[in-house]
């Protein structure tokens, strides 16, 4: 659901799938199964890391209390605490989700919205989960301690939309200083310098840390993903996105989205189980 590792920087930067890890399926830990064609294989989570920090916690728990915390339940807490070591606040984490017993890879590209979906097409996908516009603005929060890999924006830098120039809507100092982190290569589309990564806020001294500088840098058209950049753009989320980055309580107002969010499409009671292992059902095995 979120940063799965919750101790340095590094684990840090795992927090921007926070949204993608619920949403997909709803909250119910079906992005941690291993199978050939789970939600785990999908492209667009084939970067997540962390998942050995959920089976070091599940391993533990059920050293004394088997069959009765969830992994689910896990990834709720450990996102809590991640938000909370990040800076950003800490709140009530509502317990008692049970595992789900369907994970499949195809269920990754239409529940999430890519990285230069429309803000109505990205606004159509919360909705759909009963989040709302505010609540998808602040969840994009947690792109204040993200990275992405040049291999997804550089489009932006040299050839926006096939118009062969840059995203006319980037700080052209930003441009530069990304153009140089991810340089053009043309002899090859597969490349080293398609993996490197760069930072979601681009305030160097506010990098560390889960709070609203991100908003503001996207006021300043530094936003690195175009998505990002348009929240500040779009008619129908940039007054929004201006009151987050004024805001004083913004790790108040990240937490209830997060606790709503964490609320999506939960299995309770006989729905589902409680997984022995995190990453497969219990009987009969996923494949």
């Amino acid at each position: 659901m979120i940063a799965l590792s919750i101790t340095d920087k590094t684990q840090y930067q795992t927090k921007c799938k926070s949204v993608g890890m619920v949403m997909r399926k709803g909250c119910d830990a079906s992005i941690l199964i291993d199978a050939t064609n789970s939600e785990k294989t999908a492209i667009p989570n084939l970067t997540i890391r962390g998942y050995d920090i959920i089976d070091e916690a599940k391993a533990a728990v059920e050293r004394f209390c088997p069959g009765v915390v969830s992994c689910a339940d896990l990834i709720a807490i450990a996102a809590r605490d991640a938000v909370f070591l990040g800076g950003g606040g800490r709140y009530e984490v509502q317990t008692g989700r049970r595992d789900g017993l369907v994970s499949l890879a195809q269920n990754v590209s239409i529940s999430i919205p890519g990285p230069s979906a429309s803000i109505p097409q990205t606004m159509a996908v919360f909705a759909n989960k009963g989040l709302n516009l505010t609540d998808m603005v602040l969840l994009m929060g947690g792109h204040s301690v993200g990275v992405a890999h040049c291999s997804i924006f550089k489009d932006r830098l040299y050839n926006f939309r096939s118009t062969g120039r840059p995203d006319p809507t980037m700080d052209s100092f930003l441009a530069n200083k990304l153009r140089a982190r991810c340089p053009l290569d043309t002899t090859t589309t597969t490349t080293t310098t398609a993996n490197n990564t760069v930072d979601l806020d681009q305030n160097p001294f506010q990098i560390p840390f889960l709070d609203n500088s991100y908003y503001r840098q996207l006021m300043l058209n530094r936003g690195v993903l175009e998505i990002d950049q348009e929240l500040a753009l779009h008619p129908l989320t940039r007054a929004t996105v201006m009151s987050i980055a004024n805001a004083l309580d913004f790790p108040i107002q990240f937490g209830t989205a997060m606790v709503k969010m964490g609320a999506i499409e939960v299995l309770t009671g006989m729905q589902g189980e409680i997984r022995r292992f995190c990453t497969a059902t219990n009987w009969p095995p996923f494949t």
